[in-house]
């Protein structure tokens, strides 16, 4: 279980829900994570910033108008916006917003990998990430599926300095220097993220832990979700399923096991 107070450049820091219809995105992960909703003013596009035990866990935001259907995006930090723009472009990577100015807050940027993953980077100010992560009701990870493990290892060290290593089918993405996780993790603690092969499209996915994977599951089914692979053991430690919300945006769900 962990509290973050800080995120360094090139590690991911947050995450985004971003849905058509956000008022019921809200009231299903409400219920599915108990998580605290605080709504956007009035005068703003809807929005909702989700807290467990007062903490910022997540958020959940409009679709942009461009072509994303709706999906959970990860925030990687970086300590100079425009100067990850131009590395996004010269790796082979796409704009798509190059700057969101949300003021004091911090600044963002909407970018696509060589394959065609959508990501964030976020320049900090007042909120650096997402405060509480690796327990139940918090995300824990986020992971890449490609086609193209080579190409997406050139592309993320390029951009963010990440290092890769292999860890059975799947590759961990490591940075160099960064102690985060947990001491009981089986992987070192400077892993950031996850790789794994895939059929395309190429896109990024994020891991929930949850204390009770199989009420959970049925809980996503009552409250309107699907269950696209039912709940299986993933060693050493895990068992996790993959479900969707009603607006179609997929995540994992993690049940960890003691050891």
């Amino acid at each position: 279980m962990s509290k973050r107070d800080i995120y360094p450049a090139g590690v991911p820091c947050w995450v985004t829900n971003l849905q058509h219809d956000v008022p019921a995105a809200t009231a299903f992960y409400r219920e599915l994570f108990n998580w605290e909703m605080q709504p956007a003013p009035a005068d703003m596009a809807p929005y909702a910033l989700a807290r467990l035990r007062g903490l910022a866990v997540a958020g959940i935001a409009t679709a942009p108008d461009f072509d994303l259907p709706p999906a959970w995006i990860t925030e990687v930090r970086t300590a100079d916006l425009p100067a990850t723009v131009g590395a996004v472009q010269d790796a082979g990577g796409e704009v798509l917003i190059a700057e969101v100015d949300f003021g004091s807050i911090g600044k963002l940027g909407v970018f696509t990998d060589p394959g065609g993953a959508a990501f964030c980077a976020w320049e900090a100010g007042d909120r650096q990430g997402a405060q509480l992560v690796n327990e139940p009701g918090a995300w824990s990870m986020s992971a890449l599926q490609t086609d193209d493990t080579e190409r997406a290892a050139n592309f993320y060290g390029a951009v963010f300095g990440w290092q890769t290593e292999a860890f059975g089918p799947a590759t961990l993405f490591r940075q160099p220097g960064y102690f985060g996780g947990e001491e009981s993790q089986p992987v070192p603690r400077d892993v950031v993220a996850v790789m794994m092969p895939a059929e395309r499209p190429q896109k990024w996915g994020v891991d929930f832990w949850i204390d009770d994977i199989q009420h959970a599951v049925d809980d996503v089914r009552r409250l309107g979700g699907s269950v696209l692979t039912e709940p299986y053991d993933a060693p050493p430690t895990f068992t996790q399923a993959v479900v969707a919300d009603p607006g179609g945006a997929v995540f994992t769900l993690s049940q960890l096991h003691a050891p």
